[in-house]
Parts: C-alpha cells; structure tokens; sequence
C-alpha cells in the first residue's frame, strides 16, 4: 500500500503525495497530511473483477469519483451504469453506493467527499486577480 508522504507545508499550504499512481495499489486518504477542513480526498484501486467490499451510505457528505483509469459499473441504489477513464460521478447523501473494475487493466480513481450543499462560492465567484511576482 502507498503511503503519504507531506513534502512540504507552510502556513497557508499543505503539499503532499502518495507517489505514482502507475502501480499504486489500496486506498489512501490524505486529508491529514494535508491538513483540509473542508473535504476528504482518497485515492482508491481496484483489480480486475474487484469490487468495493461493501455499499456504504453517507449521511452529511456527497462523494465525487473521478476514474483515472481502467473502466468498471458503478451503482447507486439499484441503478447501475458503466464508468471508465474520465468519468466524474457526484452521488448524493443518503444512498448506497459500490464501484467495480471490469477491465483487463485495474482501475485508479479518486474520490472527493464533502458536505453535501455546503459549496457557496466557486470558480470566478469565490477567486479575486491578484498581482504579484511570479517566481514560476
């Protein structure tokens, strides 16, 4: 299993890492190392004909899956639909949800979980234009 790894921080950033997603094997949740109050993010594998050992719920938190690679089904409730590299799935509170890898390849995806009605500025509505040297 991968571990993570805090490379550096400072006090307004946390930058972290589990290393090589090509062979990257388990689940790894990083919102510690990172130090995030305001989501969960873990990145997940699954080998061929694998599933998630179990359906889980959440009560206050929405789960968004971004499939990095492979292709699998993903069910919600008793709807199950096919996935693969590229697919981003948000599924609400308070229904089940299980993800199997169905390729010959396994499947690396990652999954952001956060209250669920709590984003209230996003993109350009939250983001102001500063000025300041770039050191890039």
């Amino acid at each position: 299993m991968n571990e993570v790894k805090v490379l550096n921080k400072g006090e307004k950033f946390a930058h972290a890492t589990v290393g090589s997603l090509l062979g990257f094997e388990g689940k790894q949740f990083v919102k510690d190392a990172t130090g995030a109050t305001s989501c969960e993010i873990s990145f997940g594998t699954l080998p061929t004909g694998a599933a998630v050992p179990f359906f889980h719920t959440h009560k206050a938190n929405e789960e968004n899956y971004i499939i990095l690679s492979s292709e699998g089904k993903f069910q919600v409730n008793d709807e199950v639909f096919n996935v693969a590299e590229g697919s981003v799935i948000r599924v609400a509170t308070n229904c089940d949800r299980n993800l199997k890898c169905t390729s010959a390849e396994p499947m690396t995806y990652i999954c952001i979980q956060a209250k669920e009605g709590s984003l209230g500025g996003y993109t350009m509505t939250d983001a102001e234009i500063t000025e300041r040297e770039n050191l890039l």
